[in-house]
């Protein structure tokens, strides 16, 4: 009898120890650079009904949104109520109309949970992802932006990373360079979508498709022009010179860039006129994470006063950025970035069994050792010494205590380092010392992110 598919489905993952650590590790970092920012955490339900997400994130998004047949005796009209959360900025807006009156006139919060997009699987693109989201809500002002900005450099420096690149961009800035270059205001939203694939399909490939969606051939070589090209923030100013709606916008990203200056973000924070970000919800500046070495982004964001209000029924400023969990993992896991505790096994050593007399006591150490902080597997039954010592090593364990008759006897155990082979029988009562000292470990503290 053949056995059944154990493979996860198309897009989704299994997630071995080893990946849980590194997710775990940088969701500590993650979630303690926002609190020194003062954001708050959030947590919202994996479905929303239907109507919350559709039409919030562009023809594109549309198609990508899991949606739920109704169950039971509705279950056979084929009709859905609910849909998987796409992102995490949508429920965002729908709490705060909700609850509106409770929250702070200026609401900071982060986010860190899995959205679900059918999308086509691919390299750090899956269907089920966790994003990190952080959010400022209540303040037009641009120091939102630029706090954004700062907080999500220190993210990624606290993890290494040296060689982002923040690109800003404006949607107000966007509108008058397509329209300088000739694109019909109708057909500017469509542009976008195709100028957001710039790095996805190259120069030629988002040409066809900006005159599939429609603009005539000649506007799209001035499009690919303006949006190819090294354009300066002075040059993007004389290009919309003509229209005072893109120049406002131009004096946002000027004035954020010049407050960049005075945060963590000032050398990574640039402007870049081929952003588009291809949400439809974005009212004002945009920002994308960029590295050499993956195509696509690390994360991105933008200003979108007017979502909330589709929910309350006025506008609320509204700005936020959101960082890919997966493919930062990605990217450090390929460069090797994560430090040693990550990869290492979840236990600082391996208790051993040596028959059924020793397991009270190697239960007992091992109740020991964890109240002081070490990490301590038991091994489960009696077994030959050589064995043991091969699982713990198996298991990258660092060390193995050894209680046998004579260890008893004497009040000590026998630490033997696994990666160099040398042992020495020690005082009980300092084993703990010990294997924290030549780990070079401190204490775990119990909370998850902890240092």
């Amino acid at each position: 009898m053949a056995s059944q598919q154990t493979r996860p489905a198309r897009g989704m993952r299994d997630l071995l120890p080893e990946d849980v650590r590194r997710r775990e590790y940088v969701i500590g970092i993650v979630a303690r650079v926002y609190e020194r920012y003062g954001f708050e955490p959030l947590e919202t339900p994996a479905l929303e009904n239907i109507e919350t997400l559709t039409g919030k994130y562009g023809e594109e998004g549309n198609k990508l949104i899991f949606k739920v047949l109704r169950r039971g005796e509705h279950e056979s009209a084929g009709e859905t109520d609910l849909a998987l959360r796409y992102d995490l900025t949508v429920p965002l807006a729908r709490v705060v109309a909700e609850y509106r009156g409770k929250l702070p006139k200026f609401f900071k919060r982060y986010q860190i949970q899995p959205v679900w997009r059918a999308d086509r699987p691919a390299r750090g693109r899956f269907r089920e992802f966790f994003q990190c989201d952080v959010d400022a809500i209540g303040s037009r002002s641009p120091i939102v932006e630029t706090e954004l900005c700062a907080a999500v450099s220190d993210v990624l420096v606290a993890l290494g990373f040296r060689d982002f690149t923040i690109r800003l961009n404006h949607r107000r800035v966007l509108s008058g360079l397509l329209q300088a270059a000739g694109v019909d205001a109708a057909l500017q939203g469509p542009a976008l979508v195709a100028v957001d694939k710039l790095d996805k399909i190259g120069k030629d490939g988002v040409q066809a498709e900006l005159i599939g969606r429609g603009v005539d051939s000649a506007a799209a070589s001035r499009v690919l022009e303006t949006f190819h090209g090294a354009v300066s923030i002075a040059h993007a100013r004389e290009l919309v010179a003509a229209i005072p709606d893109a120049v406002a916008g131009v004096d946002e990203l000027d004035r954020i860039l010049t407050l960049s200056a005075a945060t963590s973000a000032a050398e990574y924070v640039r402007f870049d006129p081929s952003l588009a970000r291809g949400l439809s919800y974005y009212t004002g500046a945009i920002m994308e994470v960029a590295v050499p070495d993956l195509a696509g982004s690390l994360g991105g964001g933008g200003r979108y006063d007017g979502l909330i209000g589709m929910f309350l029924g006025e506008d609320v400023p509204a700005c936020g950025f959101s960082l890919g969990l997966e493919r930062i993992l990605v990217v450090m896991a390929e460069r090797n970035m994560f430090p040693a505790e990550v990869q290492q096994a979840s236990a600082d050593v391996l208790v051993a069994v040596f028959d059924d007399q020793t397991v009270p006591e190697a239960l007992k150490l091992a109740a020991e050792l964890r109240a002081q902080g070490v990490r301590v597997e038991v091994y489960p039954e009696p077994d030959k010494l050589g064995k043991q010592m091969k699982y713990a090593a198996a298991k990258t364990i660092p060390f193995a205590a050894i209680l046998g008759g004579d260890e008893l006897a004497r009040g000590e155990v026998t630490i033997k380092n696994l990666q160099t082979g040398a042992q020495e029988s020690i005082a009980r009562a300092s084993v703990a010392a010990v294997i924290r000292r030549t780990a070079n470990r401190e204490p775990r503290a119990a909370s998850r992110g902890s240092d």
